[in-house]
């Protein structure tokens, strides 16, 4: 995996760049479809003939969204289909076992729980193909008269496999009349070394402090339990927003603009605020598709709440096929509930360092519930870090941070934007570009070196 790894980095991407580059414009697409396929395929090829299924599904059935759209009730219909076959194919792949060992639980059946694996990717993909479909059918996006386009748009291997979920409307103008430029492309290098900086330098970092601590949980102390669940927000903030970062990178590369995925959502001063900063691309899905075909806040406050509780059940389903994820899509559901409904005024009256470490209890407690799919081990660290039996840290535990105490540090400080803002300020002066360019050199050796010295660490979302 480390091998495939530095492929990658030093030969699948700097060739795909070249060829396409060489390549007549109006081939790139037809290209990138190729290639994508190549990038999917890499690890399991049998998973390319599930996507190209999902793609001609989808394509079909915004054809006949279109063709039927003169009459609605008509187009309701190939529609309804599409996103039934979308949503079965998911329910198969990703919750089939699931669904088989929850019908277990009732005394007179006895199903053979069913077991495949999972395609990478597939809630990405799926959510982005549906979109499609749904937005032809509201007259928000054009339909696509070219297979290869939207082949291209739902296997574009930059943020295929973990996002962001990037809607058929915000990129349709550019699978067909994208410009790319240099000063494009040099955003996209740079944009790149950042999220491979995160994920490399940072996020596999935090999880091996993560990993220590939870090895020795009744020993950790209140403390020490806090720190380490705190090293794991670190690591999946990093994880994630750094994929992004290299997809919106590798994106700029090719000529596309995808829109931010995080917004530094741990200065959030609300839970509310949180998810407006947190996996943007999933929230505006949920709310889009879901929220407000539902009614939103048009309906009474009863209806609304319903709702909120469906959209987050949703989100917590989509991350996973364990009730853990459910509880943890439940618990923000409620909470943003009550924020919206009752405490909502007296939050904002609050000075800005309290509603702070109020937001930051609540996304860490979160990161609990959305960690330990085992319910038992669920509760037990969740004791700990109320236990007051088990001192204040344990010694374990500050070894571990005394170790990891520099990059923690740092995670801290660049999950804020403190960083963004100096180079705002000096990003226009003669010696940036030299700055940036030993930036960019120097976070590529430092990463190249990690991975081939660390265990492999895939991306957590991989799995979602």
């Amino acid at each position: 995996m480390v091998f495939s790894s530095l492929i990658f980095l030093f030969m699948y991407l700097p060739v795909t760049l070249l060829i396409y580059y060489i390549v007549p414009r109006k081939a790139r697409n037809l290209f990138l479809f190729f290639i994508n396929l190549v990038f999917y395929g890499w690890g399991e090829p049998t998973l390319v003939l599930l996507m190209l299924a999902s793609i001609v599904i989808n394509y079909a059935g915004g054809y006949f969204v279109e063709k039927c759209k003169p009459d609605k009730k008509k187009a309701k219909i190939p529609l309804i289909v599409t996103i039934i076959i979308d949503v079965g194919i998911l329910a198969f792949f990703k919750y089939g076992g699931m669904i088989t060992e929850t019908v277990n639980l009732l005394p007179f059946l006895h199903i053979k729980t069913l077991e495949v694996s999972l395609p990478i990717g597939i809630s990405f993909y799926t959510f982005q193909t549906m979109s499609y479909v749904i937005d032809v059918y509201r007259d928000d996006a054009p339909v696509s008269k070219s297979l290869i386009n939207f082949g291209t748009y739902v296997a574009l291997f930059p943020q295929l496999i973990a996002g962001p979920i990037v809607r058929y409307k915000d990129v349709a103008y550019q699978l067909k009349h994208r410009r790319e430029t240099l000063e494009q492309f040099n955003n996209g290098v740079k944009l790149f070394m950042v999220g491979l900086g995160k994920k490399v330098l940072i996020a596999n970092q935090m999880g091996a402090m993560w990993d220590a601590i939870r090895a020795t949980t009744d020993q950790n102390g209140v403390l020490g339990s806090w720190i380490g669940i705190a090293a794991y927000a670190m690591q999946i903030y990093f994880d994630f927003s750094g994929y992004s970062d290299m997809a919106r990178g590798l994106g700029n590369m090719l000529g596309f603009e995808f829109l931010p995925n995080f917004n530094y959502p741990y200065i959030s001063k609300s839970v509310t605020e949180f998810w407006r900063r947190w996996h943007i691309s999933l929230s505006t899905w949920f709310r889009e598709y879901v929220y407000i075909p539902l009614g939103g806040n048009r309906r009474g406050v009863p209806r609304q709440i319903f709702n909120l509780l469906v959209v987050w059940f949703l989100t917590g389903l989509w991350h996973g096929a364990a009730y853990n994820f459910i509880l943890w899509g439940l618990y923000y559901g409620v909470i943003l509930i009550i924020e919206k409904f009752v405490i909502g005024r007296f939050l904002e009256k609050l000075p800005n360092v309290i509603k702070h470490i109020y937001t930051i209890i609540i996304f860490l407690f979160g990161w609990v519930i959305f960690f330990f799919d085992d319910m038992s081990l669920l509760g037990e660290f969740i004791v700990n870090l109320f236990n007051p039996s088990n001192g204040i840290i344990g010694q374990q535990a500050l070894v571990i941070l005394c170790h990891y105490a520099v990059i923690f540090a740092a995670a801290i400080f660049a999950s804020t934007p403190i960083a963004k803002n100096i180079y705002l300020k000096i990003k226009d002066k003669r010696f940036t570009f030299a700055l940036e360019t030993v930036f960019c050199a120097v976070v590529l050796a430092l990463s190249t070196a990690s991975i081939v010295t660390q265990s492999y660490n895939p991306f957590l979302y991989f799995r979602f």
